[in-house]
């Protein structure tokens, strides 16, 4: 890649990380759509171009770039928190959880990863693993425990006697 090309990317990348965060997802596809094949976007204009399709609530659609960063930049947690994302929101809660498990071999003290993971595993009934990981990032940042009572996902085990006592404890 010539140095013109690079600076190009460089660029285009900016500018699309520019509409994102003006919410205007839409016209982030398109200036990424303009550098061509999602070889020549790199691990950061791929996952820029999943977050676009996210943000416009097309997850089929960001899983496929999001999936090619994910095998570039594995230990990025970012990444695999936005595939958990995606695949929760198309009914595949297992590949959720699987994208949270993969994360945490790189990152098992980031307190939003094991989050995350518990509201998946609550989702999926499993109770005792659920409790665990919330356990585990109220421990890492107890400031997410301000986040616990507003949390749909903890629905199924709201009830729980092992729920009701790691909620109560945690300040």
């Amino acid at each position: 890649m010539s140095d013109r090309d690079e600076i190009r990317r460089v660029h285009t990348l900016r500018q699309a990380e520019g509409y994102l965060e003006l919410n205007m997802p839409e016209s982030a596809v398109a200036v990424l759509n303009r550098l061509g094949e999602s070889d020549a976007l790199g691990a950061r204009g791929l996952y820029l171009l999943g977050e676009s399709y996210r943000s416009m609530e097309r997850y089929c659609e960001a899983l496929v770039p999001l999936s090619k960063v994910a095998t570039l930049a594995p230990e990025d947690p970012h990444v695999s928190l936005a595939i958990a994302w995606c695949y929760k929101r198309v009914g595949r809660l297992e590949y959720a959880i699987e994208s949270m498990e993969r994360a945490l071999e790189y990152s098992s003290r980031c307190a939003i990863l094991h989050y995350y993971l518990a509201c998946y595993l609550s989702l999926a009934q499993r109770i005792p693993r659920s409790l665990r990981h919330l356990s585990r990032a109220l421990t890492l940042d107890s400031k997410l425990r301000e986040l616990v009572d507003d949390e749909p996902d903890f629905d199924p085990i709201r009830t729980d006697p092992g729920f009701v006592t790691l909620t109560s404890l945690v300040v």
